[in-house]
């Protein structure tokens, strides 16, 4: 009886034309077939034809398509550190209780010290948990999304991650606040 070996067929594969010291095989061992098997780009690579981009029906095939995947990777990736700057001001913003407290402790020779502790609160079962969670969960998935993207080893496109995330940063991290707390023990 044959058995079909089509579901071990990847998206991120390659057809096996590559110069084969750039190439490991997909394919468990004694489950290579002939010509039937695959293989993926383990190396840096910079071409523009045949290159998988995260879905089995989204194939970069010509010059125009790798240069339309580099302004598409490189926005996501800034929209990946915008997302992240967004989310903690959105935390800032909806913390809803901050309470100084006040205990003594002993000081040196018998002296008793006031110590001041600031606690921030916020609610479970809140809006603005709710967006954070929601928020979250799209900024794992892009993030894994632009991980799976930079191990394709196309050189176009991991230029594209990181020239992105370098520019999003540049753009949205100066509005992070830095406040420093003067009854923070550990600096």
């Amino acid at each position: 009886m044959e058995m079909s070996h089509d579901h071990h067929r990847n998206s991120s594969m390659l057809p096996a034309t590559h110069p084969p010291e750039h190439l490991h095989s997909t394919a468990p061992p004694g489950h290579n077939h002939g010509s039937d098997m695959m293989a993926m780009a383990m190396t840096f690579h910079f071409s523009y034809e045949n290159v998988p981009l995260l879905f089995s029906g989204l194939t970069i095939n010509s010059p125009g398509e790798m240069a339309g995947a580099f302004v598409a990777v490189f926005f996501l990736a800034m929209f990946y550190e915008g997302l992240k700057i967004a989310r903690e001001c959105l935390l800032r913003k909806s913390q809803v209780s901050i309470r100084y407290n006040s205990m003594p402790v002993p000081g040196p020779n018998g002296t008793i010290l006031m110590e001041t502790h600031k606690t921030v609160g916020q609610q479970m079962l809140s809006f603005p948990h709710l967006l954070q969670t929601v928020l979250h969960i799209i900024q794992v998935v892009v993030s894994y999304f632009l991980m799976l993207i930079f191990m394709t080893y196309n050189g176009y496109l991991c230029i594209a991650v990181a020239a992105g995330a370098g520019t999003g940063y540049f753009f949205f991290s100066w509005k992070k606040a830095v406040v420093v707390d003067i009854t923070e023990h550990c600096h």
